[in-house]
C-alpha cells in the first residue's frame, strides 16, 4: 500500500512537469518559451493542489515522494 494517497491528476501533473523539464533542459529546445509557460503552469497546478490541505499532504516527506515516485517511473520507462 502506498504511504501517500496520491491523486492521479497530481501524479499526471508531476509526470507532465519532469516531462516538460527534460524537454527544456535538452540542447537548443525548440518552442522553449511555450515549454517555460508550460512549466511555470504545472509547478503552479501541484503547488496549489488541494492534496496539500489534507493531513496526508501535510507532511514535507509527501512532496519528497510524489517528485521520487514520478522521476522513478520516468528513469523505467526511459
Amino acid at each position: 500500500m502506498d504511504r501517500f494517497p496520491f491523486p492521479d491528476d497530481l501524479i499526471r501533473a508531476q509526470r507532465d512537469w519532469h516531462a516538460t523539464y527534460r524537454a527544456l533542459a535538452g540542447p537548443r529546445p525548440r518552442h522553449s518559451t511555450e515549454l517555460r509557460r508550460r512549466l511555470l503552469l504545472l509547478s503552479v497546478r501541484i503547488e496549489w493542489h488541494p492534496f496539500w490541505s489534507t493531513p496526508a499532504g501535510w507532511s514535507p516527506a509527501a512532496r519528497v515522494e510524489l517528485r521520487r515516485l514520478t522521476a522513478g517511473d520516468e528513469r523505467a520507462a526511459a
